[in-house]
């Protein structure tokens, strides 16, 4: 006897609260919509629907977008095959864009996804009910927008009287009646961070001696956990601490800072001082970086994925240079990779030979040029260089690894002596280069500067750039043959587009 029981048809139930208010209650929004839905699916089970027993919440997360961990985790459910229909107490739980709403019903009819919206019956088999839930969608985008406007309106006024208009509370204050109170035991916390930064003057310093007194971010009673803080300090989050004129006990909108109702915690004169240290360190480091000559810079990591940055030190008055992991740049010894700190000289050098051997590169290409044109990024471990190349290198696969051996620290290279110049060899050599493809292209060696690039494996543009060396005048040359040039002079200050005229050369390169 055949069964005349309808066919069991999965219901996932998505539900949906843009903010966290309320979420901390024994019985919130998200309940309420899952328990409506379930009400819904039960009344449907003659037709063989049946709720599943999966939770699909996303706590604190606008309907903008689809960027929600719930609705993701959904999406890929569907795509398994796990569910036939989708229940939502009302569509805007779904989504409050046109735009994505289209996406979904795409995704949904490319599985036959039924979708119900318990509070708004409609059915999306038919164009007409597309239209109904096309216009409501379009209401309620432009209600959000509209919403949107009227809250930053009323937040830009309120910031310009003083007030607190919500967020994130910051260390130091509590949140009572609408307004920023201090907390007596985080105020101090506050000003033991900016009184040892004037102290310590340095981010690393600070970080460790954080550390050491048990000082970490502010700890929110939040569900969501990526909100609860009270983890310690790195670099980013420290220095956007140190810069917040909250604790002057302003407001700001808009990069403008009003004052505020709420008291101070730190008093003008060390943030004054702070912001002092802090804009020093930055041209330091800009100084430091654009100096610092490395031709791995961006593309060198460690093999736990930090970004190993150029540093130096100087000794007896020779110059050292490094790559350093940002790990170790921002205190976390323990998150770097097995080399945490390397020679610039050997990565860099170990890296040219490899390539120039590899990939059989002309001699008279500059190193500088070579990991410019063939390295996209190089991750560096203990045993091993592991190097991604450029489209330029054609070459089957664009992935090459090098044996590699960490040598002692007390080995590393010598690139420059602070008590006597030395001609850069990287402008020597490019201006020796220049003058021999100016010459090959006299002699008629080859037609063209494609001919020429193509010959040294270079692109033309970066070929008729190079060229330009063999043009300068002769007293800019002789100066750099003999390491007489100024200090600050250095194949990347050189412009792409040097004047023709010797005077305006040397007026433009500081002779």
């Amino acid at each position: 006897m055949a069964s005349n029981a309808p066919k069991t048809l999965r219901c996932a139930i998505y539900t949906r609260k843009s903010t966290e208010h309320g979420l901390e209650l024994e019985f919130n929004s998200l309940d309420a919509q899952r328990e409506a839905c379930e009400s819904y699916i039960k009344s449907q089970a003659s037709l063989g629907w049946k709720a599943l027993p999966q939770l699909y919440d996303d706590p604190a997360f606008s309907g903008g977008n689809l960027e929600r961990p719930a609705l993701q985790r959904l999406l890929k459910d569907i795509d398994a095959g796990k569910v036939d229909v989708v229940v939502v107490y009302k569509i805007d739980r779904l989504t409050r864009s046109l735009a994505d709403f289209a996406k979904l019903v795409e995704a949904f009819d490319a599985r036959s996804i039924s979708f119900v919206a318990v509070t708004q019956q409609f059915n999306t088999t038919t164009s007409m009910g597309r239209l109904t839930l096309n216009v409501l969608l379009s209401f309620a985008q432009f209600e959000r927008e509209l919403s949107s406007e009227r809250v930053r309106d009323k937040v830009a006024a309120s910031r310009r009287k003083g007030k607190w208009t919500g967020g994130t509370v910051p260390l130091g204050y509590e949140a009572r009646d609408k307004k920023l109170v201090i907390n007596p035991a985080e105020a101090e916390t506050v000003r033991i961070i900016f009184r040892r930064y004037v102290e310590l003057q340095s981010f690393g310093r600070l970080v460790t001696d954080l550390d050491k007194r048990g000082i970490v971010t502010k700890r929110r009673n939040t569900k969501v956990k990526k909100f609860n803080g009270g983890i310690p300090f790195t670099y980013g989050p420290l220095a956007h601490f140190l810069k917040n004129r909250i604790y002057l006990g302003e407001t700001g909108h808009g990069g403008k800072w009003y004052p505020g109702e709420h008291k101070p915690i730190v008093d003008r004169k060390t943030f004054d001082k702070v912001q002092e240290l802090l804009a020093a360190g930055v041209n330091k480091r800009r100084v430091k970086r654009s100096d610092s000559g490395a031709l791995l810079i961006g593309k060198l990591f460690d093999d736990r994925g930090n970004a190993m940055s150029p540093s130096f030190s100087s000794k007896n008055g020779a110059r050292y240079r490094f790559y350093v992991s940002s790990a170790i740049l921002r205190g976390r010894k323990t998150a770097a990779g097995s080399v945490a700190r390397v020679s610039a000289t050997d990565i860099e050098q170990t890296l040219i030979n490899a390539l120039r051997q590899r990939l059989k590169i002309d001699q008279a290409v500059l190193d500088a040029d070579i990991i410019g044109a063939y390295v996209a990024r190089a991750e560096l471990s203990s045993r091993a260089v592991k190097i991604n190349t450029t489209p330029a290198a054609k070459i089957r696969s664009n992935k090459l690894s090098i044996p590699w051996q960490v040598r002692k620290p007390s080995s590393a290279s010598v690139v420059e002596a602070n008590d006597e110049r030395q001609p850069d060899a990287k402008l020597v050599q490019a201006i020796v280069r220049a003058h021999a493809w100016l010459r090959d292209l006299q002699n008629m060696k080859f037609d063209t500067a494609e001919a020429l690039a193509a010959s040294v494996k270079l692109h033309p543009k970066l070929v008729r750039q190079e060229l330009r060396y063999a043009f300068l005048a002769p007293a800019i040359k002789e100066a750099i043959l003999t390491g007489d040039q100024p200090s600050a002079l250095s194949l990347a200050r050189i412009p792409k587009n040097l004047p023709l005229a010797w005077s305006k050369q040397c007026r433009t390169l500081g002779f």
